[in-house]
């Protein structure tokens, strides 16, 4: 068993969060909520942001023993992560010690990705053998608005022992709209726009789905490779109604699809992956011939981008993910946001 912890100051809520984007939702309400500081008691190991959070213990850890830091090899991961989905093996560990040492009222997490964490029927069933068993809140966002819904449900579900903290979840809701608008306002609506393919993963390819479809087709791009679906009854679902519109979740992709529809743009941002990473998983497309003439390679409008920070957690920072895709797509370069991690691809 590991060494017990220091015992800290009792917070007013102790929070564990298993998941990076409800970390960062997280930290959006406490940054506005008085009384809200350290109330995150774990962490899982994915968990880096906002900086800071080196001092909160880790709980989670991955099983995956082909995720090479440096130089993954995308085909022998999903290779992995299929054997282990189709055997019914999860793909992370959770220290269930620990868990029960820090002792929390709340856990977040998710049931959205059998990849992206500890799945929930594990966290649900250890959560159940505590003493007093913590409540358990699981984010499965699948639209923007589902993102912006979580933040104000964090808020909601921390405020009677942190008090202002729905309000303040409500502001920081407001405020990340508000970025979103503004950027969307550099969008030509009568412009059919440039047909663009968001890889997430490069061997095999899969195309992006949920909330980084809508974000696409918002900044004036086609995605035709996975396109938001529109209920029945919601008309055109335009202007105020896009948020009805909804994309399902990534698929893999067919050379050949992607090869009819002739991308005019492409972004590759592999999932879980940096940018060092995500440049050496694109990296064998280059030794691709349908891939090399492609008509967004041949006119080098090609992106790579750090998909683990900012496209991948649905959480506050998708604002930024936002910007970048309008100022990359509409060749707007001071729309996107400083520092934000991308870089052009050559072929």
């Amino acid at each position: 068993l590991p060494a017990p912890l220091p015992a800290p100051l009792r917070a007013p809520i102790r929070v564990v969060s298993l998941l990076p984007s409800a970390t960062e939702l997280l930290a959006a309400v406490t940054d506005l909520a008085p009384n809200a500081s350290s109330i995150l008691v774990g962490r899982s190991h994915e968990c880096d942001y906002p900086p800071g959070l080196g001092s909160v213990p880790v709980l989670t850890r991955s099983r995956l023993t082909a995720a090479h830091p440096i130089s993954p090899d995308p085909r022998a991961i999903n290779d992995e992560v299929s054997a282990a989905l189709s055997q019914g093996r999860s793909l992370y560990d959770l220290d269930e010690a620990l868990l029960r040492q820090l002792a929390p009222d709340l856990i977040l997490t998710q049931d959205l990705c059998e990849v992206c964490s500890v799945d929930l029927r594990t966290v649900q069933r250890i959560a159940a053998g505590l003493s007093p068993a913590p409540d358990v809140l699981s984010l499965n966002p699948g639209t923007v608005e589902d993102v912006l819904d979580d933040l104000i449900r964090v808020g909601a579900r921390i405020d009677p022992r942190v008090p202002g903290a729905r309000d303040a979840a409500v502001r920081a809701a407001v405020l990340l709209r508000e970025r979103m608008h503004a950027a969307q306002e550099h969008v030509n609506a009568f412009d059919e726009g440039p047909v663009c393919l968001f890889l997430e993963w490069t061997d095999p390819p899969f195309c992006a789905g949920h909330w980084t479809v809508q974000l696409l087709e918002r900044a004036g791009a086609r995605h035709p490779f996975n396109p938001t679906v529109i209920p029945k009854g919601m008309g055109a679902a335009a202007g105020l109604q896009q948020g009805a519109r909804a994309a399902p979740k990534s698929r893999r992709l067919d050379p050949d699809e992607i090869v009819a529809q002739q991308p005019d743009a492409i972004i590759i941002a592999p999932c879980g992956m940096d940018l060092a990473a995500t440049r050496a998983c694109a990296a064998h497309l280059r030794e691709q011939s349908w891939f090399r003439h492609l008509p967004a390679v041949r006119a080098n409008r090609v992106a790579l981008v750090d998909g683990n920070q900012m496209f991948n957690r649905p959480g506050p920072r998708l604002a930024d993910a936002f910007a970048f895709l309008v100022g990359f797509l509409h060749d707007r370069p001071h729309l996107i946001p400083p520092n934000f991690p991308w870089e052009p691809w050559r072929a």
